[in-house]
């Protein structure tokens, strides 16, 4: 298995630390440094493991047909991660497309 997160996925998640610390839902920079380190590991730990959905066509422009997993990371908070899986040589490889919360995306599911 292997894991690919698009460049623009990855600049997101390096704005989320900044806005995570901004907006004071960290009270040191470093904690959302971490907590961002963290769900990438697990993103990358995990993704194989969880059960998979189709993606609502309103996700349609990062791309057709993918699918996604949620991440639960605290009692308030889940990440939604919006991919497309294909077999390379006997394994296979997810790309990561597209990263967004449950206080943004909820509506559309």
């Amino acid at each position: 298995m292997k894991i690919i997160i698009l460049p623009e996925v990855i600049d997101y998640f390096e704005d989320l630390m900044e806005i995570l610390y901004q907006k004071e839902y960290f009270g040191f920079q470093e904690s959302a440094s971490e907590y961002v380190i963290e769900l990438i590991e697990t993103i990358k730990t995990n993704l194989h493991r969880l059960p998979h959905k189709f993606a609502p066509t309103h996700f349609d422009r990062y791309e057709k047909n993918m699918k996604y997993a949620v991440f639960k990371r605290n009692r308030n908070t889940s990440w939604y991660v919006f991919f497309t899986s294909y077999k390379v040589e006997h394994e296979i490889v997810y790309l990561i497309r597209h990263v967004e919360n449950n206080h943004t995306a909820a509506k559309y599911f």
